[in-house]
């Protein structure tokens, strides 16, 4: 009768909260949870890149060039980084000492093995390409580790018995499947007697980031409450799911989401506003472990609860939201009609092979039309390879926002009508909109300059009306 709760890197940041609202409040008690922990916020962008700009960390400037070095410019900045947490945290004296002496090694090893890559990769018979899904994992893993030992040693003197959970697989000669290594490192942990604190990341034969991407905490969270059999997930982070963004309609008319299924929030994760990977969130949804979301800052909230099997009691709007910086592109050919599976397949390998993510598309008789979410540059180098492959093909592109109205249950008549005519009267113009037979979501593209607007009076016409209190569906 466990809990595997997983905490977020902002909520990381500050340790008090996470000891004092998340670890000793409440009524849960000090054991029978595991807690998977993020690396401190800003952290993975650094060791990485910049989950949203693309501003590149140490991974993406080490894997842009052999002989150049400005990836250890970017070391030292980590390496700094890291040392200020540390001395936040532990203050002075041989903690801090103790502390500083887990993370260089670490660090030092890692750039260590960068050096020697990037000489060995300078004689021809060796390709750096090769190595760079094991230079992304190991990068990764620092981050996780460095946060992880150091919320186990800060609970231990707080009087907790909190145990570090390394995942990472570090200076492992094994290469097991990720399972494996999850059983391994907790077959001799007494969740009634001890707090295990474990790394997001975990090291795989497979290689976690080679399949989720940034979703590996997730990934490491959700394969954890399965296979121990957890009573419940929960998520920290420092926000509540909410109606809106708080920011774009005001906290006083945004409302936080009590009930909610997993569909919906397979939804948010395709426009980038992520409850929870969808492929962690599969796992718990097969095995009918509900998942929590809470805020750690407002810990007396019950939170959202996500389940498999929820619908509203009555036909709803619950959410609005969207993502800016959205790439239409459009593929029109005459030839198209009558074979556009063909026109399909093709321009979706090509959408792949630069790994852009598709979050909805168009079509009708002679025109595809794929709205991504990705970078200018990754944009012209698809345009590009699909005027090759399709000559007499025209090619537009623009830059546009998707708005989207989710619910587990939006059959309500007239609601596509109700939305359209709010935003006609605020003058935003819909420039396609898609609603599916699930009956899920409907999502509107606009301009990007009407997005906040088109937010705010989406969310006054279909959710603000209903006046819905403290929580659409309060959890228990």
């Amino acid at each position: 009768m466990h809990t595997i709760e997983k905490i977020g890197g902002t909520s990381m940041t500050d340790y008090e909260s996470v000891r004092d609202n998340i670890i000793k409040g409440g009524s849960k008690g000090l054991y029978n949870r595991v807690f998977v922990v993020s690396a401190y916020g800003g952290i993975t962008d650094l060791l990485l890149e910049q989950k949203k700009s693309g501003q590149p960390g140490i991974y993406a400037l080490f894997s842009s060039s052999i002989e150049d070095d400005s990836w250890l410019t970017k070391f030292a900045e980590l390496r700094k980084a890291l040392r200020q947490i540390n001395n936040r945290l532990f203050k002075c004296g041989d903690p801090l000492a103790e502390a500083n002496f887990f993370l260089d090694e670490r660090l030092e090893s890692a750039k260590k093995c960068l050096r020697d890559l990037q000489s060995l990769c300078q004689h021809g018979h060796f390709s750096l390409d090769a190595h760079l899904s094991t230079v992304r994992e190991m990068l990764a893993s620092l981050g996780e580790a460095h946060s992880a030992w150091n919320t186990a040693k800060l609970l231990q003197r707080d009087g907790v018995n909190a145990c570090f959970v390394d995942l990472t697989g570090w200076r492992t000669n094994r290469h097991i499947p990720l399972d494996e290594r999850i059983r391994d490192a907790f077959s001799n942990i007494d969740l009634s007697k001890q707090l295990p604190i474990v790394t997001g990341y975990a090291h795989s034969d497979k290689g976690l980031l080679t399949s989720f991407d940034r979703g590996y905490s997730e990934m490491t969270f959700s394969r954890l409450a399965v296979l121990t059999g957890a009573k419940e997930a929960v998520i920290h982070k420092e926000f509540h799911l909410s109606s809106a963004d708080p920011h774009l309609v005001g906290k006083d008319n945004a409302v936080p989401i009590g009930r909610t299924n997993y569909d919906v929030a397979d939804q948010l994760a395709n426009l980038g506003v992520e409850a929870i990977h969808p492929k962690a969130a599969k796992g718990l949804r097969q095995q009918n472990i509900p998942l929590r979301v809470k805020n750690t800052f407002e810990p007396e909230h019950s939170g959202t609860l996500i389940t498999g099997d929820y619908v509203s009691d009555s036909p709803r709007v619950e959410i609005i939201a969207g993502c800016k910086g959205v790439y239409a592109l459009e593929l029109f050919d005459q030839d198209m009609a009558g074979t556009i599976h063909d026109y399909d397949r093709e321009v979706l390998l090509v959408i792949k092979r630069f790994k852009a993510h598709i979050i909805s598309k168009d079509t009708n008789a002679n025109t595809l039309t794929h709205f991504l979410s990705t970078n200018l540059k990754t944009i012209k180098r698809i345009q590009a390879a699909l005027e090759e492959r399709f000559p007499e093909a025209e090619l537009n592109q623009r830059k546009v926002a998707i708005v989207s109205a989710i619910g587990s249950d939006m059959q309500i008549p007239g609601v596509l009508a109700k939305a359209v005519q709010s935003m006609s009267t605020n003058n935003i113009q819909v420039l396609a909109m898609h609603q599916s037979l699930r009956h899920v979501d409907m999502q509107f593209i606009v301009n990007e300059p009407d997005y906040d607007a088109a937010v705010r009076t989406l969310h006054e016409a279909l959710v603000e009306i209903y006046d819905h209190g403290t929580a659409i569906c309060l959890a228990s």
